[in-house]
């Protein structure tokens, strides 16, 4: 696991003081603790997130570049239209986000939570979700998502209809629970079991019945 001493940019980090504010730009800042403000339209180059609690925080249009966020809870926070590319999440917790519209390239989420996350419309391009867990999370109605992979990942009722996936690896998904598996999974690829794990679903999609006897 990454620690802070390790990123490239450590020794530059200077500590953050009072609120977040708006149309900001905070080059190597690190973030400790609970936060508050808005950052609506902020830009974050090389920050570091340690133990941060954002509760109802406004980051909409907000740009993340380089960014490592360890430890932290992040709950009802309006990022959409946001940014985030090159970044790292860790053992942290996203609950009730609103990122419809948001774009993540080369984005590794580890050992994350994520629960209520709407992620419509949002583009997804080398992006890992590495021993997550990711229940009720909207990942159709438009999003497009590009090279991303589960490895180790539990999905609960994760949604995919109307999304544009292309080379989508869930095979190293220990759990899949897609409501919406026939619409959802064109461009995915999925092992043999899963495949049989999925067949009820896609039966019924199908309106196939299925007796033995």
């Amino acid at each position: 696991m990454v620690q802070l001493e390790d990123l490239p940019y450590a020794h530059l980090l200077q500590p953050h003081a009072g609120p977040l504010r708006a149309d900001a730009r905070y080059d190597t800042v690190h973030f400790d603790g609970p936060q508050s403000g808005s950052a609506t339209g902020a830009r974050f180059l090389e920050c570091a997130f340690t133990g941060t609690a954002l509760d109802g925080a406004k980051l909409r249009t907000a740009a993340f570049n380089e960014v490592w966020v360890q430890g932290s809870r992040w709950v009802a926070c309006d990022l959409a239209d946001s940014d985030w590319q090159d970044s790292r999440l860790e053992g942290t917790v996203l609950a009730g986000i609103a990122g419809y519209g948001s774009a993540l390239r080369r984005v590794v989420f580890r050992q994350c939570k994520l629960e209520a996350v709407n992620l419509r419309g949002a583009t997804l391009r080398d992006v890992v979700f590495e021993d997550c867990l990711l229940r009720d999370v909207d990942l159709g109605s438009g999003a497009r998502l590009t090279d991303v992979s589960f490895p180790g990942s539990t999905l609960e009722e994760v949604r995919l209809g109307g999304s544009q996936l292309k080379q989508v690896d869930l095979r190293g998904a220990v759990r899949l629970h897609l409501p919406d598996a026939v619409p959802g999974l064109s461009g995915a690829i999925v092992s043999t079991g899963q495949l049989f794990d999925l067949a009820p679903q896609l039966a019924a999609a199908l309106g196939i019945e299925v007796k033995d006897r």
